[in-house]
């Protein structure tokens, strides 16, 4: 059965090129130009997203938020393709559980590339590599309940993106061991998504940031990666 994308943008003749080319790899296609439109759709039929961030009144940024806090859709793979090329962008929008971010300008050659690469992974039930259950996993006043998404310092929940999280889930959950960045990469952003390693540095500050006393114990060696270091 041919997979059934959505392509999303307010770019009208992108969103023609995108369907022609998509439509010549087998896909069948669908285009929207606003994410207002997107919401009248059954978004259950779709088994793809190509969103664009910057449109009217409803971003892209929002329309993914909609989505993945909707079970019907949640697991649908989203591929934001965007003007917004900052490192704080990309970390943003895979913060939101999008599975790649393609920056303008693009080629098509490349889009259809990280299509199918999302796909692929998507149907081979690739997950992340991460701690699971109830138990939390704790050092003195800092603890994470994997299942529940819960981090804990000194008695307050402080909210995390779910990156933030689950990166912190790795460290913790094996004190004393340097993960190197390729490591985060493929267990955060598990398959062939392209990631790059700054991503990495950027989520490690803003984990910092949230995680109080605690930050000090994050260390980075030079050259290999991080690990929260007793």
């Amino acid at each position: 059965m041919k997979k059934h994308i959505l392509v999303v943008d307010d770019e009208e003749t992108l969103c023609e090129a995108l369907r022609f080319n998509l439509e010549a790899e087998g896909y069948d296609v669908t285009t929207s130009l606003s994410a207002e439109e997107v919401l009248t759709l059954d978004l259950s039929q779709f088994d793809l997203v190509l969103l664009d961030i910057m449109m009217g009144d409803i971003s892209g940024t929002q329309l993914a938020k909609i989505m993945k806090n909707n079970p019907n859709t949640a697991r649908i793979p989203i591929i934001f393709c965007t003007a917004k090329d900052s490192e704080d962008d990309m970390v943003d929008g895979l913060d939101l559980g999008a599975d790649d971010y393609i920056t303008k300008p693009y080629t098509l050659r490349n889009v259809i590339a990280r299509v199918k690469s999302v796909l692929r992974r998507v149907n081979d039930g690739q997950l992340p590599d991460l701690p699971t259950g109830d138990k939390p996993i704790t050092f003195e006043g800092l603890s994470i309940i994997p299942s529940r998404k819960l981090c804990i310092v000194d008695g307050v929940e402080v909210k995390m993106p779910r990156k933030e999280f689950e990166i912190l889930c790795m460290l913790l959950s094996d004190p004393g061991r340097i993960f190197s960045r390729d490591e985060l990469i493929h267990a955060i952003w598990p398959g062939e998504v392209i990631v790059v390693d700054r991503v990495i540095d950027v989520n490690i500050t803003r984990i910092r940031h949230k995680i109080g006393n605690y930050a000090k114990y994050i260390k980075s060696r030079s050259g290999y990666g991080y690990g929260f270091i007793l």
